[in-house]
């Protein structure tokens, strides 16, 4: 645990934008920027599962009372359902860097099981993964590199990119990926590459075993998902949750993943390798759940909590030390200009 504190610290400390940025703010300023709170890390828990459970059963209810004539609002529904499966995602990602709660049993706990394990992630190997990110951003080292690779591209390059999102095309591949590498096939990351292991399991029953044993989360929260949906008679819940993790979930990370990197320069000043971005009500929905969109906020104080960002992103901006923030749509048009 210790190690892995120190791998996000010791990387930023090389950065001499990180040094400017504490020298700037004072030292008081950042130890009350860096305050956690268990009460804001529940807020963000259940009022993410709230509104999740919200769109589930009014979708559904479009579904029952309207049939094919409500296609327009399922479609809606399952979209806004992406949205909110990304901000378990987001808030995974909170529990990766221990900002979710104060206390660090209770962080890593809810976030296993109301976060990570509904969206198919495994904390501790995204804490890994990601840390490494935070390392070396901006540099050819960094693992996040391939999710912002080949921008900016051209508009149809884009278009093709965004319907295979939406088509479940990418996100049954994800879906496929996560499994091979929770069966010891591939190495584990984030990012869609595929990099065979060499010591993976040379049986099948062995393969099966590594499968369900580092997917052993998610099917338990699945299947008593699936068999509460069963048992209120309501079984299209659980496939409208589906629908929206394999077509809408996906395309919501690509345009996160955008504004946050692509199009951006290499080189280990956070402050030109990372993006800060605009988010209205909409883009809050889809691709900014719980202030994400404070990018630059994040990577120059990787430790400060969601809800202390928009102060962060404040005292930037008084400071002038920041850009001025594109909206999504201007980032989206950046990186399809070639």
């Amino acid at each position: 645990m210790k190690d892995e504190r120190n791998l996000f610290e010791t990387g930023l400390e090389r950065q001499s934008a990180r040094e400017r940025l504490s020298e700037l703010l004072g030292n008081d300023v950042v130890k009350q920027l860096h305050r956690r709170s268990d009460y804001m890390g529940w807020y963000a828990v259940l009022t993410c599962w709230i509104a999740l459970i919200a769109l589930l059963l009014m979708t559904a209810s479009a579904v029952n009372l309207l049939g094919w004539v409500g296609l327009p609002f399922i479609v809606l529904g399952v979209l806004l359902i992406g949205g909110r499966i990304l901000a378990l995602a987001i808030l995974t990602h909170e529990g990766a860097h221990r900002t979710l709660f104060a206390n660090a049993q209770l962080n890593d706990t809810v976030t296993h099981w109301l976060c990570a394990a509904p969206v198919y992630l495994d904390l501790i190997k995204y804490r890994k993964h990601h840390a490494q990110h935070h390392v070396h951003t901006g540099t050819e080292q960094d693992v996040d590199l391939p999710l912002i690779e080949g921008f900016p591209t051209t508009r149809l390059s884009l278009a093709r990119k965004l319907f295979r999102d939406l088509s479940g095309q990418t996100g049954l591949k994800s879906l496929v990926g996560f499994g091979m590498m929770n069966a010891g096939i591939l190495q584990w990351n984030v990012t869609g590459v595929v990099n065979y292991l060499t010591d993976r399991p040379t049986t099948v029953l062995g393969t099966m075993i590594q499968l369900v044993k580092n997917s052993r989360r998610t099917l338990i929260f699945h299947g008593l998902f699936l068999l509460l949906t069963l048992a209120a008679g309501m079984p299209e819940i659980f496939v409208l949750w589906w629908a929206g993790y394999l077509f809408a979930y996906p395309f919501c990370i690509r345009v996160r993943a955008i504004a946050e990197h692509a199009v951006t320069e290499r080189t280990g000043d956070m402050l030109k390798n990372t993006r800060t971005t605009k988010a209205g009500i909409i883009s809050r929905a889809l691709f900014a759940p719980y202030r994400v969109n404070f990018h630059i906020e994040h990577h120059a104080l990787v430790s400060v909590p969601w809800w202390q960002l928009p102060k962060l992103h404040q005292l930037l901006q008084r400071h002038q030390v920041l850009p001025e923030p594109p909206s999504y749509w201007q980032v989206l048009k950046t990186a399809s200009s070639a």
